[in-house]
């Protein structure tokens, strides 16, 4: 039985996924995202916490503040 305190899906991870995915050769940043191969493929497997910093880093990633994808 489904009752309001037993939900049927869970809700949706937050993604920063803009679905053009290429990356960019000198940075090595996801031209879509900003996110690193490595993160993009970790992505499912990361917490919360994890995702958030790396979501609250894209920002300043995107518009080229950073030359280098490592952090």
């Amino acid at each position: 039985m489904v009752t309001s305190e037993s939900p049927t899906t869970a809700a949706p991870m937050d993604t920063p996924c803009t679905k053009i995915c290429t990356l960019d050769s000198r940075t090595g940043l996801c031209l879509g995202c900003g996110r690193t191969l490595d993160e993009i493929a970790a992505w499912s497997r990361m917490s919360d916490d994890e995702r958030r910093r790396i979501m609250d880093a894209l920002p300043a990633r995107m518009s080229g503040e950073r030359s280098v994808a490592a952090e």
